[in-house]
């Protein structure tokens, strides 16, 4: 997780999470894939977001950037990199969790229908998660990640592939839930 140095863990600062796949084949309509940031204030953690960074928005500040777009997967490695300055974030947000959702323009697309779709989450160059989407292929939106401040104002990583079946805007919505019992 987060480095220390000395005694006190600082947290994770910056953090990059990437998400790839192969772009659909000769002929078939374009496969489009998105990352997908939300921040939740401390009153309401898994409620609504307090704001949302996706392909056509930002974070106000500047904390959490959409640093590559794909509406393909063409190109080599990761199609779309969402960057998020946690040690920068103001301190009235306390989570941000991290989603990948698969748009529904040409009929229902899950992550089991894309070829070589995969996530990472790194800090720096140290790798925090990485997989594909073999365990949500049913799926038509999952959550790959969630970041969470303590007490002290010390990030903390967690990996949660959890998936959805809900177009992208639900999908907005329902991310920052708390997981059902059972």
């Amino acid at each position: 997780m987060g480095g220390a140095s000395g005694g006190a863990s600082k947290g994770i600062g910056k953090v990059e999470v990437a998400v790839r796949w192969d772009p659909a084949p000769l002929g078939a309509p374009a496969l489009d894939v998105d990352l997908i940031g939300a921040t939740y204030r401390a009153n309401d953690p898994h409620g609504q977001p307090a704001y949302l960074v996706h392909f056509d928005s930002r974070s106000p500040d500047g904390t959490i950037t959409l640093s590559r777009d794909s509406r393909t997967g063409q190109g080599f490695g990761y199609d779309e990199v969402i960057v998020l300055e946690l040690d920068r974030l103001a301190p009235e947000f306390v989570r941000v969790v991290v989603g990948v959702a698969v748009q529904q323009r040409t009929g229902r697309v899950t992550f089991g229908d894309l070829s070589g779709a995969g996530f990472r989450v790194r800090e720096g160059y140290t790798v925090l998660a990485e997989s594909d989407f073999e365990a949500v292929a049913g799926s038509t939106a999952a959550t790959v990640a969630e970041f969470t401040r303590d007490a002290l104002g010390a990030w903390s990583f967690h990996a949660v592939l959890r998936g959805f079946d809900a177009d992208p805007d639900a999908f907005t919505r329902l991310m920052g839930g708390e997981p059902a019992a059972g």
